[in-house]
């Protein structure tokens, strides 16, 4: 069985008073998610986290490491793949799709979250996310 490993993270901001996080729109399978992507040779899942929300958004972050949360699944037969979660305060709001990978990126009220987001595991993380988020005191 082959394995891959993926990490990103649920990128957030306080907006007029409420927490919001950054979705993006993948080009080629039309989901929302979070940005993620493989991991490079000699790359800690925090690095790779950072690189690929920089690479996918334009945005830099402050990553909560105490935060961290996987998704296991079998995106083809044969293939496990495992996604690592980080959460990240965004630095800048103003983002910058990639063009080849993101078709939209959307700063969305982390309670309607769950309306937009594609699959299960997302919005579990995202009611994750919201709860350390107010435990923290940043919320």
């Amino acid at each position: 069985m082959l394995h891959e490993k993926s990490c990103g993270a649920i990128v957030y901001r306080r907006f007029h008073g409420n927490i919001e996080i950054l979705l993006i729109k993948h080009v080629n399978s039309g989901h929302w998610s979070f940005p993620k992507g493989h991991v490079e040779p000699n790359e800690t899942e925090i690095e790779t986290a950072k690189r690929e929300i920089l690479e996918e958004t334009g945005l830099d972050v402050i990553i909560d490491p105490t935060f961290r949360e996987t998704v296991t699944f079998s995106p083809k037969r044969d293939t496990q793949k495992v996604v690592v979660y980080f959460l990240a305060r965004a630095k800048k709001y103003d983002f910058k799709p990639q063009e080849e990978e993101i078709a939209e990126i959307r700063w969305v009220d982390i309670v309607y979250a769950t309306n937009i987001l594609t699959y299960e595991n997302d919005k579990t993380i995202v009611n994750k996310a919201r709860a350390s988020i107010k435990e923290s005191g940043c919320a």
